[in-house]
Order: C-alpha cells, then sequence, then structure tokens
C-alpha cells in the first residue's frame, strides 16, 4: 500500500545532542533515519515501530525506520523527521536565499518496504 502524506523534517532534541557527538556516530545515523507516524496511521499502513518504510518526494527516496506516536503528539496524515543525510535525500537544493533547503509541508509517498 502506498498513501501520500506530508513531510516535517526539523530538529529535535535527540538530533541536537546526537550532533554534538558527530555525524558519524551510530547515535546520530539511528536518530536521523528514524520518522515519526501517527499511530493511527501505522494501524492503517500494517506498520509497527520499527519496520522499515521508503518516502518519495518528487525530488528523491529514502529507507528510514519508524515509530508511532500518539495523536497529541503527531496528527494524522503527518510524519516528522529530525534534520539529516535521509531527510535531505527528498529535498531540493534551492534555498530561495536563506541557505537552508525548503523542507516544510512536503508531499511525500509512504510505502512499507
Amino acid at each position: 500500500m502506498v498513501e501520500t502524506m506530508i513531510l516535517v523534517p526539523g530538529r529535535s532534541q535527540k538530533q541536537g545532542t546526537s550532533l554534538v557527538a558527530g555525524k558519524l556516530k551510530d547515535e546520530y545515523k539511528r536518530v536521523t533515519s528514524t520518522a515519526e507516524l501517527n499511530e493511527k496511521d501505522m494501524r492503517r499502513l500494517k506498520l509497527k515501530d520499527g519496520d522499515k518504510i521508503r518516502l518519495k518526494s518528487d525530488v528523491g527516496q529514502t529507507v528510514v525506520t519508524c515509530i508511532a506516536k500518539k495523536d497529541a503528539d503527531l496528527p494524522s496524515g503527518m510524519i516528522f523527521i529530525p534534520y539529516g543525510p535521509p531527510s535531505s535525500e527528498l529535498m531540493a537544493h534551492d534555498t530561495a536565499g536563506s541557505g537552508m533547503p525548503l523542507s516544510k509541508h512536503m508531499e511525500v509517498k509512504v510505502s512499507k518496504v
């Protein structure tokens, strides 16, 4: 099953603290390779914590691990992923002069790997 959802990459506390240790360290790679989905979306897509999913945008695609979040933490239809190499695979290179890629509110196709 493939479904279109809204991806919102951003900073997280774990991403920030693991970045201090180094981008080549396992903790940073794990944190930036983990997407958060609403628990209802996970059930509908027949996913469980730790499953691998493919995220595909108009620009590229990546495979990450998924974990469930409650309704109060993440609305249905949205995915959160910390900034890192996997999320960068989905973003266009244009920064509109800001130095930061346009990354908010991206449509992605989600499928179980």
